[in-house]
């Protein structure tokens, strides 16, 4: 593809890139969402990979560095895993990331997320982390962690987006519905 295809491409999605200067000044945390074998590791599960891909490589080096940088300075992480039982399926998806296997647990380039005590992680058994952290007394962990670490800006990092771009997911801004058709 060239420079000038990929440079018409950016310029017609609805998506913005913008840079981002973080100084510390604003209570950051970093949200790392799905950066497991499952969805990241040649050959780890049904929905990994079946081939060293570019995209995901770079997505996880970026997590790998990004992290570094937050826990180095003690800033907060909070990290979604993908982990479902094998008796309750996830629709549509194949079985994956089944709870105890390598599938849910982080790469191996953040294994080191378990001992930083900056660091949460949450196991999540459905495709929404913000309602797979709700507990069973109602409280929710995000939340919890967003109020307890007085975040004022999340910055996120996602396997979906990139594996959904992949798929030929549409990115979009905004969403409206015909009301003439229910």
């Amino acid at each position: 593809m060239s420079v000038q295809t990929i440079d018409l491409l950016k310029e017609g999605l609805p998506v913005h890139q913008e840079s981002l200067h973080l100084t510390g000044d604003t209570k950051t945390g970093l949200v790392l969402v799905d950066v497991v074998n499952g969805f990241c590791t040649v050959g780890a599960g049904n929905l990994a990979p079946r081939q060293p891909d570019k995209q995901i490589s770079e997505m996880v080096d970026e997590s790998v560095r990004l992290a570094r940088v937050f826990c180095d300075r003690k800033w907060p992480v909070f990290a979604f895993l993908d982990s479902h039982h094998p008796d309750i399926p996830e629709h549509p998806y194949p079985p994956h990331c089944i709870v105890g296997t390598e599938e849910s647990e982080l790469v191996p380039a953040l294994k080191w997320l378990e001992n930083e005590g900056n660091v949460t992680l949450r196991r999540k058994d459905c495709i929404d982390g913000f309602l797979g952290s709700v507990e069973e007394d109602g409280s929710n962990v995000f939340i919890n962690w967003v109020q307890s670490n007085q975040i004022k800006a999340e910055l996120m990092h996602h396997i979906g987006l990139y594996i959904a771009k992949g798929r030929g997911a549409k990115v979009v801004s905004e969403v409206s519905l015909d009301t003439k058709n229910p």
